[in-house]
C-alpha cells in the first residue's frame, strides 16, 4: 500500500480510501454482509481511511462502518461530517455550536467508538459565524471526542476564514477527471499550508466505472435517475443531464483504450489519475464487495506518464467536456 502524509496531521493515510456514502441510501442497493466483507478485506490491503457522514442515511452509514470494522477500529483513520440534512434549517444546514455537541455525540455512538479521527464540517453554514463553529470543533479537541477538525466543500475565502480562528487540518473536496475546478486554487492553497486533502468522486459518481451504456437507467431509489437533480451539487447536471450523459459515455469509452494500453480498466486509470496530484492525500472511493477493494487497490500499481496524461486530456478536449469550469459547483446567493 501507498501511504501518505494526512497534512499535518501526524497521521499516515493510504493513497486509496474508503467512501461510505453508499451504504448510507441514495445509490440503489448496497448488501450490507457485502460491505462489510468489504471493509476487512480493505483493511486486509493497508486501506486505513474510512470517510463517513452523519447526513449519509443520517447514521445508517456510520453504523454500517461500526459494524464493518469490528474490533479493528484501531486500524483505521475514521472520518465523518456534520452540519447538513436538516430539514428545519436554511439550506438544511447549520454548524452551531448547539448542533455540532448534538451531531458529536450522534456519531460517537453511531460508530460505536470514543474518539472521531477527523471531524468535518459537510458544507458551509452561512448563518454561523465560522470562528463560532471553529471554536465549538477546537473544544471537541480539548475533550478528547475529537482527533483533527476540518472542512468539505468550502472555498478558498472560507477555508481562509475558518483556518483565521482554529488551524484546519484537514480539507474534503471533489476531484475527477470530469471536475478539476479544485486545482485552481483549493489543492495549491492546501499544499502551502499543509492541509491533507481527501478527493471525494474520483469516479465520477460511476461515470468513470466504464459500466454505464448510453441507453442505461437508474432505479428510482438512486439519486442519479434524475439525471443530476441532486440540491447543490449541481456539477451533476453534467455528467447525468440529458444533454450531457451520452457524450460523457463516448468520452469514457475512449478512456478505456487508454487504459487497455496499461492493463486496467478505466476505472483503475481515474482513480491512479486521482492521485497523482502532489497535493492530495487520499482519493475516497465508493465499494460495495471485496472485488471492488480490490481492483481499487490495484490501480495504485499504474504509473501515468506525461503522454499518458496528454492523452487522456485530449479525450475531454475531442468531446468539448469542460473539466474546470468558472463558476463554482454551488451558488451561495440561489
Amino acid at each position: 500500500m501507498e501511504y501518505r502524509e494526512f497534512g499535518r496531521t501526524g497521521i499516515r493515510v493510504s493513497a486509496m480510501g474508503f467512501g461510505c456514502w453508499e451504504i448510507g441510501g441514495g445509490y440503489g442497493a448496497v448488501e450490507a454482509d457485502a460491505f462489510a466483507r468489504a471493509v476487512q478485506r480493505a483493511l486486509d490491503l493497508g486501506v486505513n481511511c474510512f470517510d463517513t457522514a452523519e447526513a449519509y442515511g443520517f447514521g445508517a452509514s456510520e453504523r454500517e462502518l461500526a459494524r464493518a470494522l469490528g474490533s479493528r477500529r484501531q486500524e483505521a483513520v475514521v472520518v465523518t461530517k456534520f452540519g447538513i440534512g436538516y430539514p428545519d434549517m436554511p439550506r438544511m444546514r447549520d454548524s452551531s455550536p448547539a448542533r455540532i455537541a448534538q451531531s458529536v455525540e450522534g456519531s460517537l455512538e453511531a460508530l460505536g467508538t470514543d474518539y472521531i479521527d477527523v471531524y468535518l464540517i459537510h458544507w458551509p453554514d452561512l448563518n454561523t459565524p465560522f470562528d463560532v463553529t471553529m471554536r465549538a470543533l477546537e473544544d471537541l479537541v480539548t475533550q478528547g471526542k475529537v482527533r483533527h477538525v476540518g472542512v468539505s466543500n468550502f472555498r478558498r475565502e472560507q477555508i481562509e476564514e475558518a483556518a483565521a480562528t482554529r488551524p484546519v487540518e484537514v480539507v474534503q473536496c471533489g476531484w475527477n477527471l470530469f471536475d478539476r475546478r479544485m486545482g485552481r486554487e483549493i489543492l495549491p492553497y492546501c499544499a502551502g499550508n499543509g492541509i491533507g486533502v481527501m478527493g471525494y468522486g474520483p469516479l465520477a459518481y460511476g461515470m468513470l466505472t466504464g459500466t454505464f451504456s448510453e441507453e442505461m437507467e437508474f432505479s428510482q431509489d438512486d439519486w442519479r435517475a434524475g439525471r443530476g437533480n441532486m440540491g447543490v451539487i449541481n456539477l451533476t447536471r453534467t455528467l447525468f443531464g440529458p444533454r450531457y450523459f451520452v457524450r460523457n459515455v463516448r468520452a469514457v469509452e475512449e478512456l478505456k483504450g487508454i487504459a487497455a494500453g496499461h492493463g486496467k480498466t478505466v476505472a483503475q486509470l481515474a482513480l491512479r489519475w486521482a492521485t497523482t496530484h502532489p497535493a492530495m492525500s487520499v482519493a475516497l472511493a465508493g465499494c460495495r464487495n471485496s472485488k471492488e477493494v480490490e481492483e481499487n487497490v490495484a490501480a495504485l500499481d499504474l504509473t501515468l506518464g506525461e503522454d499518458d496524461l496528454a492523452a487522456i486530456d485530449a479525450v475531454f478536449d475531442r468531446y468539448g467536456i469542460e473539466t474546470s469550469p468558472d463558476t463554482w459547483v454551488e451558488d451561495d446567493e440561489e
